[in-house]
């Protein structure tokens, strides 16, 4: 009952709305000869093979297919040619391990055709990243599917399918939106409620409301797959691992846990325990396990997830290094401090050996080893200040030459923005800057608290290092401008906020050299608190 009518509740509205309204192309570029890829693993916006967890399903009526992607992986229907047959059948495809639900109807005539032409056409503009020639290819092939087979059939829902995924490359989700609860509608129509191919359907438009954050949604979309599926599917595992990920955002922190611990455990059993999925997934839960402060839970998978890749690739790969930086600096939460630094110091020596000098990721493990030094010295004054004093001194350096290299890839990719680039190489080199940022400012910021360290242990009042950190990295927050897209990154904003409030004690507690600003420092201060707080609940 609950199935039912979570579905009915999903789909309320859309028959008594005003229906989608596609635009018609009456110029289209000469179609071509008829061309079939098998190559379907691309993703993001820049036409790259996509780097995260892919989950796909193969939806097939006749020579229909929609093929259902990861929510920040387009995903298209494939043209494929099926032998007449008087019964279902399933069989595995060869490219990517899809899995093809077919029967045997057959339908031909001129529209038929011309839908299979655009669809093929349109998807090859789609993957070369030509967006405007492959939106005129999906709306025809809508068209033709509508007048070929019928305006409510199963190629119909391929052909919203496709034309859905591009909308949503394009951000224009008011228009994804009621494509993606089209297909839905006409499958559910077409196959029955209880039919994999509507869980399949369900699992993008559930992608889609995950990615806007409409959890509830999404969440309801997922649950109604899973009951669809049932626990003996194949795919089971990562419809727990999707409903999971939603209940984590919605701040259901146990039950999502639970479900993402389950879906490892599925993979483990069917042998897939050493993965790139699996090993994905135990990071996630890892992560999630160290958010709830679950160290000793978080260390454990860590560890296991090392094993396997340090097993399988050595030091003298990059991967083996995310997952142990990830590893000690759940030690260091844990205050496992001296593993901790063992570990990322080892850490950094494998980077510099990886990738070239005064990389970003090398900056970002100095400042991870310099944190984990401070707390070590602060350990120390109980027993040994001059032990205390010496650890601080190597953090100085440390941070440093964090600074250095940070401050200075950052100015190159500023420098790199005003070039004419493609947009997906601007977006990277966006990325690439405000990942710069973010530890210049980090590094800054925990430079000016060693300097308040340091001077506590010598007993003295002078916090004119300490003083100069906090105001450069203000310094450097305010020459970003109140427009520029680093400025209004979360984690920007969240150091500059941590410096403006380590400042103000200084100022506040008479250990500066100057109180005149004062006021502008608490205004700034509560500025980007509102900020941020807004956005958080945004």
């Amino acid at each position: 009952m609950y199935f039912r009518q979570a579905f009915c509740k999903l789909c309320k509205g859309l028959g008594n709305s005003a229906p989608f309204r596609i635009k018609t192309c009456n110029s289209l570029p000469n179609a071509g000869k008829l061309i079939v890829s098998g190559e379907n693993d691309f993703g993001g916006h820049t036409w790259t093979k996509h780097r995260l967890e892919v989950f796909r399903w193969a939806l097939l009526s006749g020579q229909a297919a929609i093929i259902l992607g990861t929510w920040s992986s387009p995903s298209l229907a494939e043209d494929v040619s099926t032998e007449s047959s008087s019964k279902n059948v399933t069989s595995t495809a060869d490219f990517s391990g899809f899995s093809k639900i077919e029967d045997g109807s057959v339908i031909s005539n001129e529209h038929t055709s011309k839908w299979r032409i655009f669809t093929d056409n349109g998807r090859d503009y789609f993957m070369k990243g030509n967006i405007e020639q492959a939106e005129k290819f999906f709306v025809s092939a809508l068209q033709e599917a509508k007048k070929g087979f019928g305006e409510r059939d199963a190629h119909v829902a391929s052909a919203c399918n496709n034309l859905a995924e591009l909308y949503k490359v394009q951000k224009d989700f008011d228009k994804a939106e009621p494509l993606y609860r089209e297909a839905v509608n006409i499958l559910q129509e077409y196959f029955g409620i209880n039919d994999i191919r509507v869980g399949a359907a369900l699992h993008n438009l559930g992608q889609f409301y995950h990615a806007q954050r409409e959890l509830e949604q999404a969440r309801v979309c997922y649950e109604i797959k899973r009951r669809v599926l049932g626990e003996a599917h194949s795919e089971y595992a990562h419809t727990m691992y999707f409903l999971g990920s939603v209940l984590f955002l919605e701040g259901k922190e146990k039950e999502a846990e639970d479900l993402i611990a389950e879906s490892i455990e599925i993979l483990e059993a069917g042998g897939q325990g050493e993965t790139v999925l699996c090993v994905r997934r135990m990071q996630y839960l890892a992560q999630m396990y160290s958010k709830s402060k679950r160290f000793a839970e978080a260390e454990i998978l860590l560890k296991k997830t090392l094993h396997i890749v340090e097993a399988s690739k050595g030091w003298k790969s990059l991967d083996t290094v995310v997952v142990a930086e990830r590893l000690a600096l759940t030690l260091e939460a844990a205050g496992r401090l001296r593993e901790a630094e063992k570990l990322l110091e080892r850490c950094l020596d494998a980077r510099e050996n990886l990738v070239p000098d005064e990389h970003i990721q090398s900056a970002a493990d100095m400042l991870y080893i310099a944190r984990v030094k401070m707390l070590i010295s602060n350990q120390e004054l109980k027993s040994d200040i001059s032990q205390a004093i010496a650890e601080l001194d190597k953090a100085k350096k440390l941070l440093h030459d964090s600074i250095r290299v940070a401050q200075k890839l950052f100015d190159r990719f500023q420098k790199q923005i005003g070039n004419r680039e493609p947009v997906g190489v601007l977006r990277k080199i966006g990325k690439d800057a405000q990942s710069a940022a973010v530890i210049l400012l980090q590094s800054l910021n925990a430079l000016g608290s060693l300097e308040i360290m340091k001077q506590e242990l010598l007993g003295s009042r002078e916090h004119i290092a300490a003083e100069a950190a906090f105001r450069q990295c203000i310094s450097i927050f305010r020459e970003f401008g109140s427009e520029n897209a680093i400025s209004d990154a979360h984690q920007v904003k969240a150091e500059c906020l941590s410096c403006l409030r380590n400042l103000c004690n200084l100022i506040s507690n008479g250990l500066t050299s100057g109180t005149g600003d004062e006021k502008e420092i608490k205004d700034e201060i509560q500025q980007i608190e509102g900020e941020l707080s807004k956005a958080g609940n945004a």
